[in-house]
């Protein structure tokens, strides 16, 4: 193929029809992340599986997604964003599909928490950073940001039609609907993706004549390892996996999973709940992007301390705004969906900033699987308090708790990264690269 595409009299860069083809893929396959919300009443009322046990399932799935993804950047180096992106698509479809058939708990653990786990964790926000770390030198916060907020957007906007479905015509159909969506896009990644600008003649957007492409040549395992080994004795590295943790658990753990059951429980209909979900989602979008737009200019540990902060006291208020509804749970919505995955343009900023563009994706896999603890500790948790309080209100004030220490966090990180430790080759600390100097 060649290195541009033709829209009309003028010519785009093929780095931006990979963009476009990426941000496809991440918001088609989305849909995926949102359905355990979708069930955790419907499941509970034909089953009479508890919120702890839904949640239990959702803690096995977003801790694989999160703990998947180190590793799916290591695959993504040494085989290809291509190939990976499909075979993860095509599991995601598949354990979708099969939770039709599902009637005991160890099923939903299975399909659910297993299998979708694995295929997600693939196309994780670490799919995100690889594409805008390979082909972007400028604008890369911005593509972050987009790429990002498909992730994200996608597993919100789709919940009103999901909802609507679970009611209409049961919650089978919504396995059905996000087995079709995630197939849809693998077409997309046959055609349009491509694992790196150099393999059609190009360098990074933005990069220099004499850029240097790092090129993996070394086992993919022992990469993500190597990575990890490299970044475990940097403070730097620890406050990163914390703050996220926290991002996570203020998130996909709490508010994507246990929303719509308690709005439900303020008298909502599941459909209204999603709607108001939905609008996290919309708003996502700009502040994603915006938050990306900032990263590139401006220093990332003040960013993240300004959106774990406003978060914390967001949640503070989340109970009431359900229990009173109208203007004040709109607000709610609107800001949360402004600051939902803001945290992740500065957050792989600084990994790459302190840990290098070809292992800074690596690490930022690692810090994003504490995402996804923090994630996991939420599902549960939450649904756990809920089953012995009645109430999912200690949840959002320990929540918000635990923002304002990432708050404080974040601004422990150094400002300037500490030099990088020379490795000796062979014994594991490094990641194994080729280097290919590229001048035209």
């Amino acid at each position: 193929m060649s290195a541009t595409a033709t829209a009309g009299p003028r010519k785009i860069s093929y780095h931006w029809v990979v963009f476009a083809a990426a941000f496809v893929v991440l918001l088609g396959a989305a849909g995926v992340r949102s359905t355990p919300g979708v069930l955790i009443d419907p499941l509970h009322d034909e089953f009479g599986w508890s919120r702890a046990t839904v949640g239990f399932a959702v803690s096995i799935n977003v801790l694989l997604f999160g703990f998947i993804g180190p590793f799916a950047a290591a695959l993504q180096l040494r085989y290809g964003l291509r190939r990976v992106t499909t075979i993860a698509l095509t599991i995601i479809a598949t354990g979708a599909a099969l939770t039709t058939q599902m009637t005991q708990p160890w099923h939903l653990f299975l399909l659910w928490g297993f299998v979708v786990g694995v295929g997600t964790g693939c196309m994780a926000t670490v799919f995100a950073s690889t594409v805008a770390s390979r082909w972007f030198v400028a604008r890369r916060g911005v593509v972050t940001g987009a790429l990002t907020a498909a992730t994200a957007s996608g597993q919100l906007i789709f919940l009103p039609l999901l909802t609507r479905l679970s009611e209409s015509h049961g919650w089978r159909s919504v396995s059905v609907t996000v087995a079709i969506a995630t197939a849809a896009v693998i077409p997309v990644v046959l055609v349009f993706l491509r694992d790196k600008p150099e393999d059609i003649g190009l360098r990074p957007y933005g990069a220099p004549d004499d850029h240097v492409t790092m090129v993996s040549v070394g086992n993919p395992i022992a990469n993500a390892f190597g990575a990890l080994k490299s970044a475990w004795n940097t403070g730097t590295f620890w406050l990163l996996w914390g703050s996220f943790a926290v991002c996570g658990l203020s998130t996909t753990g709490l508010v994507q999973t246990h929303f719509i059951s308690a709005a439900h429980d303020h008298g909502m209909s599941h459909t209204q709940a999603g709607t108001y979900l939905a609008l996290i989602g919309g708003f996502d979008v700009a502040g994603t992007i915006f938050s990306g737009w900032l990263t590139d200019r401006y220093d990332p540990r003040m960013l993240l301390m300004g959106y774990y902060l406003l978060r914390g006291l967001s949640l503070f208020v989340l109970d009431p705004a359900l229990t009173h509804g109208g203007g004040g749970l709109f607000g709610f919505m609107a800001f949360y969906g402004l600051d939902w995955v803001a945290t992740v343009p500065p957050t792989i900023a600084l990994c790459i900033q302190h840990f290098g563009r070809d292992r800074g994706p690596l690490v930022y896999g690692w810090v994003f699987a504490g995402h996804q603890v923090g994630g996991a500790i939420a599902a549960w948790g939450a649904g756990a308090l809920h089953d012995s309080t009645g109430s999912y209100r200690i949840a959002f004030i320990l929540a918000g708790a635990s923002c304002l220490i990432a708050a404080v966090g974040v601004t422990r990180i150094r400002r300037e990264p500490l030099p990088l430790l020379a490795a000796t080759p062979g014994s594991g600390d490094d990641v194994p690269l080729r280097v290919e100097v590229h001048e035209s």
